[in-house]
């Protein structure tokens, strides 16, 4: 980066052509934030999944959306990812003064978690999706990323497929990395899937979303096919909770209003220092 008042940003698009809210939704963080901070801020958008489009070394921030499918499709696109999240990587550990920054959403998180080794990556035994309390751990409560949040705080989470951290495997995640857990259920043999990593100290990524609106969420819930889908996989009671949950504006809300936007400050503060 040439200009420190310049800030190039790189979207990675995942969701494979699939019509969703979370692109939108970071790009209205992304317009606020530019606004807000009266700073000159651009990004570009690629569609890596559907198009093959990856962004190159000459970006400052990343941001990485979630999507649909499985983490383990095998294709050329996974390699690309891997190899951008590794020059990344690289860049830093040589690069004393300069660095560059990138936020994982969902689907990329997973992927992130094989790239670097953590946790174990596994299909659910059935889709998970709503508005649902995530608890820091005390990782977390210290991290800037999650600073203006309580615990638990509430975000929207969708997926099919989730982090879980078995200490009896090679992957077991040290608890510096851990930033944030799914509701703890001790009458539930099942591990307690990760929410959140740092996986390092410019790389971090979310397993819920982050970028999700309250505005956009309540038009996905009413669409007619989601709001069938939905009250058949969890029940009309399911769906009433969360309709009122979107209207709480200490739920997602006050999510979307600071995750991201510490994000960009710890990075942009940083490289304005470069």
């Amino acid at each position: 980066m040439t200009d420190k008042n310049k800030i190039e940003i790189a979207v990675i698009d995942m969701n494979k052509g699939n019509a969703n809210e979370g692109m939108r939704g970071i790009a209205e963080i992304l317009l606020r934030y530019q606004t807000e901070m009266g700073l000159s801020l651009s990004f570009d958008v690629f569609d890596l999944r559907q198009k093959g489009e990856i962004p190159d070394l000459n970006y400052d921030i990343y941001i990485s959306s979630g999507g649909p499918g499985s983490p383990y499709e095998g294709e050329q696109w996974e390699n690309d990812f891997f190899d951008l999240l590794g020059q990344i990587e690289s860049f830093n550990a040589n690069n004393e003064r300069t660095k560059k920054y990138a936020f994982l959403i969902c689907h990329s998180f997973q992927m992130a978690c094989r790239k670097f080794g953590l946790g174990h990556v596994i299909q659910r035994q059935s889709p998970a999706f709503g508005i649902f309390p995530m608890f820091l751990t005390e990782e977390g409560k210290n991290d800037p990323l999650f600073n203006g949040l309580p615990t638990p705080f509430y975000a929207v989470d969708s997926r099919h497929w989730q982090v879980i951290n078995p200490k009896h495997t090679p992957f077991y995640i040290t608890d510096n990395k851990v930033l944030a857990l799914e509701k703890d259920r001790p009458h539930v043999d099942l591990e307690r899937c990760v929410m959140s990593i740092r996986f390092t100290k410019e790389i971090v990524g979310t397993q819920f979303h982050p970028e999700a609106d309250p505005i956009g969420i309540k038009l996905y819930l009413l669409q007619e096919d989601k709001k069938k889908t939905i009250i058949e996989n969890h029940g009309i009671e399911k769906y009433n909770e969360m309709l009122n949950s979107i209207d709480d504006p200490t739920r997602i809300a006050l999510t979307q209003q600071v995750i991201l936007p510490n994000f960009l400050n710890e990075a942009i503060n940083t490289l304005r220092k470069g």
